[in-house]
């Protein structure tokens, strides 16, 4: 079978599916799955039969896992979701990550108020992962403006990095059964001490499969009176993390993406620290090419000007195709791609609700 791209858009209203060829020259539109509920973690599964799975997290009706066979077609709720304990205390508020494990049915689960779950079957039945939910640390945190969710679960081997907001990193190398705050360099504007040992307002991280130890941050910024903590890198695996602000319009934001194919290209949304929304109404991408060293503006195709949309943590997503595409969502319903690594960008769609997050996959 030739080559598809699937995006997964999940939205204040539901989840999209759109899919087309390998050239992306046009996408078929299925869904809205889960009508009327918020969608703000997606997952697509390319190994062996494709899968999809996506949260669908209703106050009155429940917290849910829904998951597709059929690349989308349809959805079908897994057994269980996941859920504390009865003598916990604390009640699944959302989820915010789905992340596949290294086993084929093995799902990793970042939820609201921030902890972690695992399933080993696929999302039938989910377990409670204590090493970091209930850390000495987790009974401290507090929530951001977004709530108190572990957003971001990244693997390399026995290492696992979760971010959290407002947590801050903390690193497993056994594999998840324990975690440490891993935070040296990672900067708070909304507290006395400047690098404090935890509860910095991570936005989001990303690794890179061909530069082990390689991780970029994009954390809370903006505060002028401590400038450069928004976004970071960190080359031992994040036990050390440095800025990589410099140049950037600001370093406020919410995601950051690396290229698939290039562990020195990195993109991040700048956005107004007070509005949340594009600098000067002039929606821009900004590209480093040299691991963070410089940033380059990319915005051909884009808004020139009166378009204050805000671009969440997990709205934007890259393909692995020989020349990839970028995918951007925004508050304001609109789909983005940017072609040829972002260089050239057009609307695939504009009337969407509020997009929360974009997650894409070639299958």
């Amino acid at each position: 079978m030739p080559a598809r791209v699937v995006l997964c858009i999940g939205t204040r209203k539901g989840l999209f599916v759109a899919e087309a060829a390998a050239s992306r020259r046009k996408f078929t539109l299925r869904g809205p799955f889960a009508p009327g509920v918020g969608v703000y973690a997606a997952l697509v599964d390319p190994r062996g039969t494709p899968r999809i799975f996506a949260s669908s997290c209703n106050p009155y009706f429940g917290m849910k896992v829904l998951r597709s066979t059929d690349l989308g077609k349809s959805f079908k709720e897994t057994k269980s979701a996941p859920a504390f304990p009865k003598d916990d205390g604390r009640a699944l508020a959302n989820i915010w990550a789905l992340e596949a494990g290294e086993a084929k049915k093995e799902l990793w689960c970042g939820v609201e108020p921030a902890s972690l779950f695992r399933s080993r079957d696929a999302g039938d039945s989910w377990e409670l992962v204590r090493g970091i939910s209930n850390h000495e640390h987790s009974r401290k945190w507090q929530p951001g403006a977004g709530g108190l969710c572990l957003h971001t679960i990244l693997r390399d081997g026995h290492r696992m990095h979760v971010g959290i907001s407002t947590g801050g990193h903390y690193l497993s190398e056994d594999g998840g059964a324990s975690f440490v705050a891993s935070n040296h360099g990672v900067g708070a504007g909304f507290v006395p001490d400047a690098y404090p040992e935890f509860g910095q307002c991570v936005h989001k991280i990303v690794g890179h499969r061909k530069a082990p130890g390689r991780l970029y941050m994009q954390n809370h910024g903006g505060w002028p009176d401590r400038p450069g903590i928004g976004v970071l890198r960190s080359d031992d695996h994040g036990r050390t993390w440095r800025s990589i602000a410099q140049g950037l319009p600001s370093d406020f934001g919410f995601p950051i993406v690396a290229h698939p194919h290039d562990p020195d290209t990195v993109y991040v949304m700048p956005l107004e620290p007070a509005t949340r929304a594009c600098p000067d109404g002039s929606p821009a991408v900004w590209r480093t090419e040299d691991g963070g060293k410089s940033w380059s503006r990319i915005a051909r195709g884009l808004p020139k000007k009166e378009s204050f949309f805000t671009v969440q943590r997990d709205a934007m997503d890259m393909d692995e195709l020989r020349s990839p595409a970028l995918y951007v969502g925004t508050t304001t319903g609109q789909l983005w791609m940017g072609r040829d690594g972002g260089e050239e960008w057009s609307c695939l769609y504009d009337s969407l609700p509020p997009v929360h997050c974009v997650k894409v996959a070639v299958v």
